[in-house]
């Protein structure tokens, strides 16, 4: 009764066609080419990015900028989540306290 059914495997209908053989192929050794000459590089139309002392100043103080800004929002949402857990305890003590105190008096 509680023993689950296993299903059977259906059998194939139909022409069922026999697998296919597969001949070994030989491989012969070929003359050995010489490589080909690498061809040059074009030069490319786009223009190459040159860091001054400014652009480096300048992205260095957006990056730090950044990680402060993340940092921030992290440890804001990491207080928050402290907060609620510190009230959620109170209210759990407060809520014991008041049941337990109930019980006695009855």
């Amino acid at each position: 009764m509680l023993r689950p059914k296993l299903p059977t495997m259906p059998q194939p209908t139909g022409i069922v066609t026999p697998p296919a053989v597969i001949e070994p192929t030989t491989i012969t050794p070929g003359t050995p080419t010489a490589p080909a000459a690498p061809a040059p590089v074009p030069a490319s139309s786009r223009p190459t990015i040159q860091l001054t002392p400014g652009t480096a100043l300048a992205l260095v103080g957006g990056g730090t900028a950044v990680v402060l800004v993340v940092g921030a929002v992290l440890v804001s949402m990491l207080l928050a989540v402290a907060i609620t857990g510190a009230s959620v305890a109170v209210c759990a003590v407060v809520l014991r306290s008041l049941l337990a105190s109930g019980n006695r008096r009855r």
